[in-house]
């Protein structure tokens, strides 16, 4: 599969930009889930605080800091973190390192 980096601005709300590849398309995950994608946070970038519903997502951090909201617990993470986030609760990432903050991200559907 082909993939290309494309640039989302205030993704879920958030401040800046994100740059994200798509590394699976539709037809490649078919019905077990909705995105699997790498994620680049540049410094001071975040994905706003949302809500999943009927999915869940993962991210793993592959390189950076930043600060993630845990449905409103605030901690850092880091290369090699894992974060999960079930259906119906929500989260948000914020880049608060000097270095871009790079995580594989999946989210499955319920």
């Amino acid at each position: 599969m082909e993939t290309k980096t494309i640039r989302v601005d205030n993704l879920a709300g958030g401040r800046g930009h994100v740059l994200m590849t798509h590394l699976l398309g539709k037809e490649e995950m078919k019905k077990s889930a909705r995105m699997y994608a790498r994620v680049t946070l540049e410094p001071g970038c975040e994905i706003g605080f949302h809500k999943h519903v009927d999915e869940s997502e993962t991210y793993f951090v592959l390189s950076g800091t930043g600060e993630y909201n845990d449905n409103g617990t605030m901690r850092t993470i880091s290369a090699g973190d894992v974060t999960f986030t079930p259906s119906g609760f929500s989260h948000g990432l914020l880049n608060t390192g000097n270095e871009d903050l790079v995580i594989m991200a999946l989210i499955l559907l319920d």
